[in-house]
């Protein structure tokens, strides 16, 4: 995040420290000094995303041919001066940015709130000013970077203090990004990705040794001076009193500044005029409301040493203390968990290094319609995919009675006001034989070995008895199937039309490029497609956990979106779809894929009937909904598969209910975001409560 108005202040008041830098200059002046290594850039990815998300249509659920096109542009253009590139990930959320995670996402649920408010009113995208980055376009981007040979890195502690790291070990040629933290690190240069021009590759290079000769400080008093600030560790509001005695001390030199400004040249002033030394820093834990953390200050700054690195405003045997101490691992085999801790660094895998070093496992926002009563949060509807993806894992850590640990689930959906984190204990797969173990999975070989990970993957979906069935599809469209087959026999709202939707949307994109898919014009945005979109993208991330859990039955390049998904394109269908277009307007006059469609529809529809859910169809125009009875229009196209239907999630008010086997929680309500049919007490703003797992007690 860094400090608050730092990078104004840096920008407006300090332009001592912003530099205009040619990119391919910097770059031969690096080959000449370090004839024996290439020039390095180390990027903060998350920093960077916004930047990379050019294209237009963002609120659909991603335009991912198009986003991965972008991303090689981005490549080839450092390629092409031959300065390399290594992108690191956020890989955990620390316990101490916990709060501030949390405040985040509280305030990203307004701002989703907004933008669906907007959608129903004006039936059109919003503009730049309110866009949200697509659901899961963190996760995916490390494996679109590596799917285009780079190196990516996932981190095991804070992401930013791993890049500063890994700029100064490595004598990186500079860091790209756009965080203040980068200018309190002593490390590498730090460049700006805002004021990166890819045709002319220059950019911004902020110094932070200009900065300090600004504000009259030492580069080791950077650390306290973030601190005084306010920044993740320590919070701004124990900070206003001393900010007020700063600028009573230290009146204003310019009438032009704002207020945060003053404050910035009050603190710097300040801390220049007080001895350089551990009393000093201890004389400022007294002074500040602290409560009963006085050693918040310390870690501060601590928290800003890099490896070697020592504070004169700390006791001199304080350094490195960052350094990743021995874990204690949930996982009690070694060799399993080094694997696991290797895959995670390498972003090959999705959240199993989580479970198996923490139990615990996060999952930030996504485009959700909170008001809509009929389509469930994705993070209940995936819980129980997760539940038994955490059997599979933590198996070797059941106790006498045959219990597993509970796992943490820090995921956001409507009512969850995330104070702690839900307790979500692990679900035991019904397969035959039992669940095999890690070491089976991830370390046996042979063909037999790997239809055994492809059963222990459809059985986390309930899907096992169609092993064979499966494996007779391509791997991009078994994937599809198994997802579309899960989410219709879990949300009782999937109606058929949305179904014709996903189907033909599949097939259509086959074939396209990006450029074709960029030109795609949409009369208009139906916001419950935009939640569909982003459910079908939340469906993804949760395919390849279970594919890292599982042993990689599946390539995992088969599960990425830009192979099976693009959110202008499934808006359209969902509304061709919905209009009650024919066939062959809704496969745009393609002969060829009518049998395919036909196909793959007979395939989802059978596996569901097997279940007892029938796939009604449930018309829904320009905001309202046209129950279609068999023998309505279009019959062959909109037919109804006929058995006796239990609905999944149904309810006379909040509309909610799991569906087969009830997922088992400890005991203790909170608002659900699960959804049925709206009926007119809901409309009254009656709501019937859902069982939820509880929160972490204090």
């Amino acid at each position: 995040m860094g400090i608050k108005g730092l990078q104004w202040f840096v920008a407006n008041a300090c332009p001592d420290a912003c530099t205009m830098v040619n990119l391919k200059e910097m770059a031969e002046k690096h080959h000449i000094s370090h004839p024996d290594s290439p020039p390095v850039i180390v990027v903060d990815a998350m920093g960077c995303i916004r930047h990379w998300y050019t294209p237009e249509s963002w609120v659909c659920g991603g335009q991912w041919q198009e986003y991965l096109a972008n991303l090689q542009d981005f490549i080839k253009a450092f390629m092409a001066v031959d300065i390399k590139l290594v992108f690191c990930f956020d890989g955990v959320i620390e316990q101490k940015k916990r709060d501030e995670w949390v405040k985040r996402r509280l305030k990203n649920n307004k701002e989703i709130a907004r933008i669906f408010e907007f959608l129903k009113s004006y039936r059109q995208q919003p503009g730049r000013g309110m866009f949200f980055i697509p659901s899961g376009l963190a996760t995916f981007t490390r494996f679109a970077l590596k799917s285009l040979g780079q190196e990516t890195i996932c981190s095991l502690q804070e992401a930013d203090y791993e890049v500063a790291s890994f700029g100064m070990q490595n004598n990186c040629m500079g860091i790209l990004g756009q965080d203040t933290d980068y200018l309190i690190y002593n490390t590498s240069p730090y460049f700006s990705i805002n004021n990166l021009c890819l045709d002319r590759m220059v950019t911004v290079m902020y110094s932070r040794e200009n900065l300090c000769h600004a504000l009259g400080l030492n580069i080791t008093d950077l650390p306290l001076f973030a601190c005084l600030l306010g920044n993740d560790i320590v919070p701004e509001d124990i900070l206003e009193g001393f900010w007020r005695k700063c600028v009573a001390s230290c009146p204003p030199k310019s009438q032009s500044y704002d207020k945060r400004a003053n404050v910035i040249l009050a603190v710097a002033s300040y801390i220049s005029r007080i001895p350089c030394s551990y009393g000093s820093l201890k004389d400022l834990e007294e002074m500040l409301p602290l409560a009963s953390d006085k050693k918040l200050l310390y870690r501060g700054v601590e928290s800003y040493l890099l490896p070697g690195q020592q504070s004169p405003w700390l006791p001199p045997i304080v350094s490195n203390s960052q350094i990743l101490k021995q874990e204690t691992a949930i996982c009690p085999d070694q060799e399993i968990f080094q694997l696991a801790k290797e895959q995670h660094i390498r972003a090959e895998n999705y959240m199993v290094y989580n479970v198996l070093s923490k139990g615990e496992v996060e999952c930030s926002n996504t485009l959700e319609d909170e008001l809509d009563t009929e389509l469930p949060g994705q993070a209940l509807i995936y819980r129980p995919v997760r539940q038994h993806v955490y059997s599979v894992l933590l198996k070797s850590r059941k106790d006498t009675c045959g219990a597993y640990p509970i796992v943490k689930e820090w995921f956001v959906y409507f009512g969850n006001p995330m104070a702690q984190p839900d307790l979500v204990q692990p679900i035991q797969l019904d397969i035959p034989g039992g669940t095999p173990s890690l070491r089976t999975l991830w370390l046996t070989k042979g063909p037999e070995v790997q239809t055994l990970r492809y059963s222990v993957f459809l059985a986390c979906f309930h899907l096992q008895d169609m092993v064979e069935e499966f494996q007779l599809l391509d791997a991009p469209v078994a994937a599809i199937c198994c997802l579309l087959i899960y989410l219709t026999l879990q949300v009782d709202s999937i109606s058929l039309e949305d179904l014709n939707a996903f189907v033909a949307h599949t097939l259509c994109l086959q074939g396209k490029s990006a450029a074709q898919l960029a030109g795609l014009q949409l009369a208009q945005v139906d916001s419950r497609a935009v939640q569909l979109g982003s459910l079908f993208i939340r469906g993804l991330t949760t395919l390849i956990m279970v594919n890292s859990a599982c042993g990689f039955p599946i390539n995992m390049d088969d599960l990425m979106p830009w192979k099976v998904f693009d959110g202008k394109l499934f808006q359209e269908k969902y509304q061709q779809s919905h209009r009650g277009c024919s066939l062959e307007e809704l496969l745009e006059g393609s002969g060829s894929l009518h049998t395919q469609f036909q196909n793959l529809k007979s395939f989802i529809c059978k596996a569901c009937v097997v279940k007892k859910r029938t796939i009604q169809s449930r018309r829904r125009g320009n905001g309202f909904i046209t129950e279609m009875q068999e023998g309505g229009r279009d019959c062959s196209f909109q037919q109804a598969h006929t058995t006796s239907f239990v609905p999944p999630y149904h309810s006379q008010n909040r509309g909610f209910q799991w569906r087969g086997p009830q997922p088992y929680f400890y005991g203790s309500e909170a608002q659900p975001s699960g959804r049925g049919h709206r009926d007119q007490r809901r409309l009254r703003g009656q709501r019937r409560r859902f069982q939820l797992a509880p929160r972490w007690p204090r």
